[in-house]
Formats: structure tokens, sequence, C-alpha cells
């Protein structure tokens, strides 16, 4: 009778693991339309704020922006600086992705990782000066709890970028991937305390090449 009663108990071990077993989304913005600003119609290629409706989103979640070079990803939970399309009066709660790259046109894909609960306001600003954001490249999302951030997401965050001495030569960072096209590096803007202007890290930034959801 023992066996019976072993493999019954198994079964719901399983299916307890199964079901407990924590699912992450990969959003991609704007699907179909992306990420971009037509410079021709001084317009977004999307109602972003229609697409945000339609989605759920929690923590652990990824937000895929297929984009270029000419737009920018400011991410923040400052509503103020959201509503002012600037990310000037913000301190510590707001995050810029861009690709590092001076050169315009180029394709490329970003990936934000939601870590936080809650409020999260999302707007392009290459110029700083609000022209795209007040053009429809802004939206609103709300972040749920769902299964909680991934060992992966759950960690503190890194130390701030130290440059290497004179004698060694600066760290390159470069994207990865089998399609065609030249890699380059991301680069990670916080605006606020606690850290540097600027810190170069691998954001996913890929020329030519859309990342997989």
């Amino acid at each position: 009778m023992s066996t019976p009663v072993a493999a019954i108990a198994i079964l719901l071990v399983a299916a307890a693991a199964t079901a407990n077993a924590a699912t992450y989304t990969n959003h991609t913005v704007g699907d179909p339309a992306v990420w971009f600003f037509n410079v021709s119609t001084n317009s977004s290629a999307s109602n972003y704020s229609d697409w945000a409706s339609t989605q759920t989103f929690n923590l652990g979640d990824y937000l895929i922006f297929n984009t270029t070079t000419n737009e920018t990803v400011v991410q923040t939970t400052n509503a103020t600086a959201y509503k002012s399309c600037s990310a000037d009066d913000t301190s510590d709660d707001t995050s810029i992705y861009d690709s590092g790259s001076n050169v315009f046109g180029q394709t490329i894909t970003i990936a934000v990782p939601l870590t936080i609960e809650g409020s999260n306001y999302f707007f392009s600003d290459p110029g700083d000066d609000g022209f795209q954001c007040e053009r429809g490249m802004r939206f609103e999302i709300k972040v749920n709890h769902g299964s909680g951030l991934p060992p992966i997401l759950n960690q503190p965050p890194p130390p701030p970028y130290a440059p290497p001495p004179a004698s060694e030569p600066p760290p390159v960072f470069e994207g990865s991937g089998g399609g065609q096209g030249q890699s380059i590096s991301g680069c990670w803007t916080k605006i606020g305390g606690g850290f540097p202007s600027t810190v170069r890290v691998a954001v996913a930034a890929i020329l030519g090449l859309g990342m997989a959801v």
C-alpha cells in the first residue's frame, strides 16, 4: 500500500511545483508597431497608451523596445516628471536608456525589466526638450506583484562604475547575437543621487537585430 501513497504524494508535490512556477512575460512595446517617432509627421508611430491598456504587467516582466538611435527610453516612477515630459526634476526614481551611439537612424532593441511595483511611466526625450514625449511617445503602466521578482532581478544594485587606471585599456561592452549587423554597446543613465550621471552597461542594444519574445 505504501507505493500508491508515495506515488500520490509525488504527484501532489509535482502539481504544486507546477502551479507555483513563476512565469514572466516579454511585452513588445507598441506591437506590431515599434517605439518610433516619425519626424515627417512629428508624431509617434502608435498610440502607446492604448497598447499598454491591453496588457497585464507583473514584476519580473520585461518591456522590449524595438526602436532606433533617434529615440530614448525614459523610465520613471515620478508622476510630475512624466506629466511635464522632463526628467530634470527627479532624483533616484528615473532611468534613461539609450544606445550610446552617436549615429542616428540605426535599429536597436532595448530591454527594460519591471522591478518596481505600482505606477511606472515611460517616455522618449532624446533632445531633453520634451518634444517627442509631448507628441505621443509616452505611456503609463501599473506593475502588479504577480509572482514577485525572479532571483536574477532581486539583487542589490551594482556599484557605481569606476574608470580603470590610465595604464589599463577601458572596458568594452558589446551586444551579442547571430543576426547580421554590427553590435554596439548600451548606455544606461541614472538621474539623481547615489550614482554618477552615466553608468556604462550592456542593455541588449543590437543593430539590425530584434529580440525574440
